[in-house]
């Protein structure tokens, strides 16, 4: 009871604060503070959507706010490539920015490519090479998706699961979800979940909207790579843990990606974006074997010493915020 109670008070504290920054901001006290500003941040954004952004997961935001934010980042940042900032090429004078979209979300081709267009903003896509092996959905925006409209008690093989709160089947025993049990596996079992599971598919063209769920195509990889604004980088082939998954696994997965959106592009792929920020030695070992030049986190996962020089770091998107408060975050390199 209360740590519930100090949870809510939590919450309750951030979004004064939130509030207050917002109302700051419209007054222009923070002018001083981003005008100073320096330094950089590597950003990663998901899935864009016209309306109901959190619908299925906390990963999205509306086309609306992401026109706010490339607003505001023109105004009060430099936005730069990736490569430019991988390489420490930033332009002085102002917070130095790049972007970055993990998954290969076909909205990504839809909504985010024309504003980068609009604004002249260079970034980097970080794709799977799930549409080679046969699927245009990754694992993961299945079960999401399907769990939202799944049975409240699910058996998959011998293991049974209820859903709790949050929308995710949870070991009935309670000790792990059905996610995180997953990743735990290469691909052959996620595929069995993606066969076995009650409704298939054959509600998603039915209910949920492509936008939410639906990959690039190759003809749209290869459209989007011949942007001189846009990078295609590589995001796994199957989006698996590369944390997680063999070494052997690790090799076959990123080898494989990385040939097939060469292949698509016409380009080398050099970037690599691990799936979930997930990595491990071997992780970054077998990506430079492979070919990978340049490697993109989203925390760093090893001890202090034992980073590779090629990994940075990069700064989730909040879809809770408002685009003022993302961009004081940004700077600051924290949430509130």
């Amino acid at each position: 009871m209360i740590a519930k109670v100090q949870h809510i008070a939590g919450a309750c504290m951030r979004h004064t604060k939130y509030l207050v920054s917002d109302v700051a901001g419209g007054m222009g006290m923070h002018n001083r503070f981003l005008r100073q500003a320096r330094g950089g941040r590597i950003l990663a954004y998901h899935g864009v959507c016209e309306s109901r952004p959190l619908r299925y997961n906390t990963l999205f935001i509306t086309k609306k706010i992401f026109e706010e934010h490339l607003q505001l980042y023109r105004q009060y940042c430099h936005i730069i490539s990736l490569d430019d900032f991988f390489h420490e090429r930033f332009i002085p004078g102002k917070f130095n920015i790049a972007l970055s979209f993990d998954d290969g979300f076909a909205n990504n081709h839809r909504f985010v490519w024309p504003l980068l267009e609009k604004y002249a903003v260079p970034a980097t896509f970080f794709i799977t090479a799930i549409r080679d092996a046969g699927y245009d959905i990754l694992w993961n925006d299945f079960l999401t998706i399907n769990t939202v409209y799944g049975p409240r008690k699910w058996s998959f093989g011998e293991q049974h699961f209820c859903k709790k709160r949050g929308n995710t089947y949870v070991l009935s025993s309670g000790s792990r979800s059905l996610p995180d049990l997953l990743r735990d596996e290469g691909f052959h079992r996620k595929q069995k979940l993606m066969q076995a599971w009650p409704s298939g598919r054959a509600f998603f063209e039915e209910k949920v909207p492509a936008d939410y769920w639906l990959q690039m195509t190759a003809d749209q990889i290869r459209e989007a790579a011949s942007s001189p604004l846009i990078t295609v980088g590589s995001h796994g082939y199957y989006h698996n843990d590369l944390g997680r998954i063999s070494t052997t696994a690790i090799r076959e997965e990123l080898s494989a990606s990385k040939r097939f959106l060469e292949q698509v592009t016409g380009k080398p792929v050099t970037q690599l974006a691990f799936p979930y920020g997930s990595y491990r030695i071997d992780t970054i070992n077998q990506a430079l074997h492979c070919g990978y030049e340049q490697l993109y986190a989203t925390e760093f996962c090893l001890p202090p010493g034992k980073h590779h020089w090629q990994v940075r770091e990069r700064m989730g998107i909040n879809p809770f915020i408002s685009s003022w408060n993302q961009l004081l975050a940004v700077i600051k390199g924290h949430y509130a």
